[in-house]
């Protein structure tokens, strides 16, 4: 048996927790013990138990990647549990502590943002490509994406492997819930629905969605765009909705915790964003549905939606194409049907929960090795 202990520093439910909660849920347990470090009052707590999983609520880990205090408290909670594998996920403190207690170390990274000039050149991408990866026995990017800016960063490319990740598969709605479900939120059961799931920051460009939408409007092509999360710039977002006299296009649908039922009542999915995206674990759900996506050519989003395959892509921060993609889905009955159909094989091919826990036991073999 291999006992891990995973360590996270999601205070929230975020995509790294998810992924822990994904593996959680199918890794073999003939063959590993695994245990979660969150910090105190993490909302994943409850989930992880329900799991039936030990987690460990460690004081510090929540608040920065590194912290002195966090790195002796984490010992302490190695020292307890005794892995054989410390895996990481955004926290630097657990890789320092993993490595003095002389434990194989794996870090994960879930997400993609510019790298800063000071550590993408020398000599400070020396310094940090060192200490990335005396600090890891394995580094995993969940996307190609990520691993160019662990790269970019100064580490070796061969000493970093992709891994996508995997979600749940989803059963859509009946056709009549689905008229149901529309009618919850105000909208006609033959509407054409467009939706994004994703928080409320710029990065995520719902700003060039709602122009978008002003411009199908314009078009007088029937779509409802319902967005929903929350975040920083809900009221600037309503606001801007409003002002674009949006009303009758757009719906805010809010925090949403039923994330397959709101899936369900899409016809496409959306993703905008032009910052930190590495794999959305929404769009995969929304592939297990059959749903296909527009998406910018952002990040990991180009790993996910294969353009013309299982949707369409578009550049960054540009309204004109995301709603001419937006029309074209709507306009295309037979494009259309072939992408939805592929949908479902390149999600079995590539992004089911099982699939991507098996691929992290490899991961977690392989470091064990490594340290004899």
């Amino acid at each position: 048996m291999i006992r891990v202990l995973n360590v996270t520093s999601d205070r929230n439910i975020g995509g790294a927790g998810r992924c822990i909660l994904n593996f959680l849920a199918h890794y073999d347990r003939s063959a590993f013990i695994v245990d979660v470090a969150v910090p105190k009052g993490s909302l994943l707590i409850s989930e992880i138990r329900k799991l039936d999983t030990r987690v460990l609520e460690v004081d510090g880990i929540g608040d920065k990647s590194l912290d002195f205090s966090a790195i002796r408290a984490l010992k302490h909670v190695i020292r307890e549990t005794n892995p054989q594998v410390v895996h990481t996920h955004g926290a630097m403190s657990g890789r320092i502590a993993g490595r003095q207690c002389g434990k194989a170390v794996v870090y994960t990274r879930h997400s993609v943002f510019p790298v800063s000039k000071k550590l993408s050149r020398p000599p400070g991408k020396w310094i940090n490509g060192w200490v990335n990866e005396y600090y890891a026995d394995e580094i995993i990017a969940v996307a190609e994406a990520a691993k160019e800016n662990v790269v970019e960063g100064g580490v070796r490319p061969d000493r970093v492997e992709v891994i996508l990740n995997g979600v749940e598969g989803q059963t859509r709605l009946s056709p009549e819930e689905i008229v149901t479900e529309k009618a919850k939120y105000g909208i006609a059961p033959d509407r054409f629905v467009a939706g994004i799931l994703a928080r409320m920051e710029a990065v995520k460009g719902h700003s060039y969605l709602l122009e978008a939408a002003r411009i199908l409007k314009d078009a007088d092509k029937p779509v409802t765009i319902v967005i929903a999360g929350a975040g920083s710039l809900e009221a600037e977002l309503r606001a801007k909705a409003q002002e674009l006299e949006l009303g009758d296009t757009v719906v805010f649908a809010g925090f949403v915790t039923d994330v397959p039922r709101l899936l369900s009542i899409m016809d496409i999915q959306l993703n905008a964003s032009y910052g930190t995206e590495a794999t959305s674990l929404a769009l995969l759900e929304g592939m297990s549905m059959g749903i296909p996506a527009v998406v910018t050519d952002y990040g990991g989003n180009p790993g996910v939606i294969s353009d013309g395959v299982n949707g369409l892509l578009v550049p960054t921060k540009n309204s004109i194409a995301l709603a001419a993609a937006i029309a074209e889905m709507m306009d295309d009955k037979e494009a259309y049907a072939r992408m939805a159909s592929s949908c479902l094989d390149v999600f079995q091919e590539k992004f089911t929960a099982e699939i991507y826990a098996r691929n992290i036991e490899r991961v977690y073999r392989r470091a064990v090795g490594k340290r004899g």
